[in-house]
């Protein structure tokens, strides 16, 4: 389900609001009272010529439109909404606009001939930024530092780094683009012409290019057609002629909106679509209606953290058992399947290995099976090819198999018959779990548990990003210029061992070895928690390199002409290099001496960590993930108020990498 807006999705937006031609342009409208219901996230509420009263929703890093659905107001108002009151309340907005087809909406205010700019960043975690006329940032929400740029109060508002715009395509660009890639055709446009994956790939599907084409391999025809095609996805936009629509599929046998889009896309063609007079409206029914969704849900569930949890497990163990049996007599069907086809299967594997031995390659043999489906009956039995994973499906009387093509048909079936087996133990087992969850509820009944206390002690690394590694060691990290700086100058001893990554954007962390010997398996650690820590994370990599020094190879002075900004340093003399590190986080609770939330490297926090829940890059930012840790440790520890005490999701929050995130099944 999507998650956030596109630059498309902004600059059909843009072409509403902004445009005093439009019905629903907030072009004139009067700005009443600003709220802040929840983090990140504020409510305008307008007077519109000719419409009356309406609310503007600014949820930064996510979604911008007029809203029906709205959360509650919070009893008392946040500091940031109340000084936006000081600023724009009654002012008038004069224009809207998208800053070079990105995520960013500036909306123009006069008030008694003063002139401001809300500044709405949609893309990562986002910022909502108030500046004067000159530009210079009077209020940000959320006042950040990154490389190169200062988002805070006194500072000119600066742009992030400038991409490519679709909107300016041309052949000789793209070409060049993809001559340097090393990614694929729909990577490499999604990511240089800011399309995302969904408009990336409807450009691809257009072009008629297979989008997983290496780059560098994409041909001038390719690229010819890939242009023409960009123009003909966008045109809607830039003609104003849209028609948005969502987008729905059958999830778990249920329709689920799954996509808002100003504009039909051919990859949704045989999907069910609702269609709305605007743009505006239809985000509003796909992202307001669900965030007002999300507030009954947190209600319902906080009703249900009190009262049934333990009924909620058992319904969760049933459903798994009736999973378990359904899953298990699949399997068992293909499995005698595969026996009843023993012959054809044969075939099949004979012919997929007869032609590998006579050289032909994957996409021949593709080509050959699909034209002999006539002639050869094994060619029929054939679904597709797996050739990455060396699986080949086939069609067994309306069954579909994967065949394994480097295991006998015997084993193959076998394989369905150890998942079957597999799945009637853990149904098994979920029916004794059962029994224990009944076993439990009556105990509940007849006595009230406990309760645990927290225990929190104050340290100096708190303000840091730290971990205990496996051996015992503290390791620090800063989290922004800042803590960099404060780290070095003030915390850092001759004795210690700094590392640093090779790409920008990385906490300088050090291991404080209290002038011990540092094993190895510290080192590795450390070496894993500074590039999990680092952009390297938020760009969405799994793997990154770094190096260690010594701390009097660490200096703030730069070479003659050369300027540092605050948190940089300059790293001289030889590096020792951890090549080609993984990225791996986990977050756990210490239930010791101490109760706390610990974060880091996934062999120190399952040393020392209860409850561990492993993280990898993925799509959902650390407010989402950290709720959802917490709902885990709710669910495991069975109490709440302690849950709330120790592991708050914005104490899990401050444990979490840079940028978006998974939780690893």
């Amino acid at each position: 389900m999507k998650q956030e807006m596109t630059s498309a999705d902004v600059a059909a937006l843009v072409s509403e609001l902004g445009n005093v031609d439009v019905e629903g342009s907030l072009i004139d409208a009067k700005i009443g009272k600003v709220y802040q219901p929840v983090p990140g996230e504020i409510r305008i509420n307008l007077f519109i010529f000719g419409k009356g009263r309406d609310n503007l929703v600014i949820q930064a890093g996510k979604r911008a439109h007029m809203s029906k659905y709205l959360r509650p107001s919070p009893k008392l108002p946040h500091a940031f909404p109340m000084l936006l009151r000081k600023h724009i309340t009654g002012g008038r907005i004069t224009s809207v606009d998208q800053y070079d087809f990105d995520r960013i909406i500036e909306i123009g205010v006069i008030r008694g001939g003063i002139e401001t700019i809300l500044v709405c960043e949609l893309f990562s975690r986002g910022n909502i930024v108030l500046l004067d006329s000159d530009r210079k940032i009077i209020l940000p929400m959320n006042p950040v530092t990154f490389r190169g740029r200062r988002v805070r109060s006194g500072e000119i508002y600066e742009y992030p780094e400038a991409q490519l715009s679709p909107l300016d395509v041309e052949e000789a660009g793209m070409a060049d683009l993809f001559a340097s890639s090393t990614s694929d055709v729909v990577r490499t446009i999604a990511t240089s012409y800011n399309l995302g994956g969904v408009l990336a790939e409807e450009v691809c599907l257009r072009a008629g290019v297979d989008k997983k084409t290496a780059a560098k391999d994409a041909t001038s025809d390719d690229v010819k057609a890939l242009c023409k095609a960009v123009k003909i996805v966008f045109s809607p936009i830039e003609e104003h002629s849209l028609k948005p629509c969502i987008v729905k599929k059958k999830v778990n046998g249920e329709l689920e909106a799954i996509d808002v889009a100003p504009m039909e896309l051919e990859q949704y063609s045989a999907d069910e679509k609702e269609y709305f007079p605007s743009f505006n409206q239809a985000l509003d029914e796909f992202f307001g209606k669900k965030a007002s969704e999300e507030v009954i849900e947190e209600v319902v569930a906080k009703k249900k953290e009190k009262v049934d949890v333990f009924e909620r497990r058992l319904r969760k163990q049933q459903e798994a058992i009736r999973k378990f049996e359904k899953d298990s007599e699949k399997y068992t069907a293909i499995a005698e399947k595969v026996y009843e086809h023993y012959q054809s299967i044969e075939q099949v594997l004979a012919v997929l290995e007869n032609a590998r031995n006579k050289g032909y390659s994957w996409a021949e043999i593709r080509s050959i099976l699909k034209k002999a489906k006539d002639d050869l009956p094994a060619a029929r039995l054939i679904i597709s090819i797996d050739s990455a994973e060396g699986f080949v499906v086939v069609d067994l009387d309306g069954i579909n198999a994967s065949i394994n093509i480097r295991k006998t048909v015997p084993q193959n079936a076998q394989i369905y018959y150890d998942r079957a087996k597999k799945l009637s133990k853990k149904r098994d087992g979920a029916l004794r779990a059962i029994e224990d969850t009944k076993v439990a509820m009556q105990k509940r009944e007849k006595k009230v548990s406990k309760r645990r206390k927290a225990f929190f002690k104050k340290h100096w690394y708190d303000r840091f990003r730290w971990f205990f590694s496996s051996d015992g060691f503290l390791v620090v990290g800063g989290r922004d210029a800042d803590t960099n700086e404060e780290l070095v100058k003030k915390y850092m001893e001759k004795r210690d061992i700094v590392f640093h990554t090779q790409v920008p954007g990385a906490p300088i962390t050090i291991i404080k070895t209290e002038g011990k010997d540092v094993p190895e398996t510290t080192l590795e650690e450390a070496a894993r928690f500074v590039v999990s820590y680092s952009s390297i994370w938020k760009a969405g990599q799994f793997s990154g390199d770094c190096y260690w020094i010594k701390p009097e190879q660490v200096s703030k002075t730069p070479e003659s002409g050369e300027y540092l900004r605050k948190g940089s340093f300059v790293i001289r003399g030889e590096r020792n290099y951890y090549k080609d590190v993984p990225v791996g986080v986990a977050v756990g609770l210490e239930l010791g001496a101490e109760t706390r939330v610990i974060g880091g490297p996934v062999s120190a926090i399952e040393r020392s960590g209860k409850y561990v829940v492993e993280l990898l890059p993925g799509k959902f930012n650390q407010n989402d993930i950290a709720k959802k840790v917490y709902r885990i440790y709710v669910d495991e520890l069975k109490d709440p108020s302690f849950v709330k005490q120790v592991a708050s999701p914005d104490s899990i929050a401050r444990m979490l990498p840079p940028g978006e995130s998974d939780i690893k099944k």
